[in-house]
């Protein structure tokens, strides 16, 4: 089973980060292109512009958005993708920009790829 861990974009990569993957639908402000420092983006991963609108980040609206995004989830075919793609991987770091460290869609991608990936 791959080691799958989240951390904010703006974080400077370490050795042990493994595979890093931006998993945010629009890029990260202030971050250029040439000085990204991760090696995919799948933007396909992320909440829907309709679900990342309704949430805005309001704590409130947490449970909730962690309920909608697992739903948006399991039809999204890019999951089955990733999973087929990155399953031998040893450690997968998936990046995102939200300042709010608790409660964003990495760690519940996270959590639901734990749930799937062997």
């Amino acid at each position: 089973m791959a080691a799958i861990k989240s951390k904010r974009v703006y974080e400077e990569a370490v050795k042990g980060d493994g595979l890093r993957i931006l998993v945010d639908r629009l890029w990260p402000r202030g971050v250029k292109k040439e000085a990204a420092g991760w090696d995919e983006w799948l933007k396909e991963l992320a909440p829907s512009t309709e679900l990342r609108n309704w949430f805005g980040h309001e704590r409130e609206k947490w449970p909730e958005f962690r309920r909608k995004y697992k739903e948006e989830l399991k039809s999204n075919a890019a999951v089955a993708d990733f999973i087929a793609a990155h399953k031998k991987n040893k450690t997968i770091t998936l990046l995102y920009s939200a300042k709010d460290t608790e409660h964003n869609q990495a760690l519940v991608l996270q959590e639901y790829l734990e749930e799937l990936m062997p």
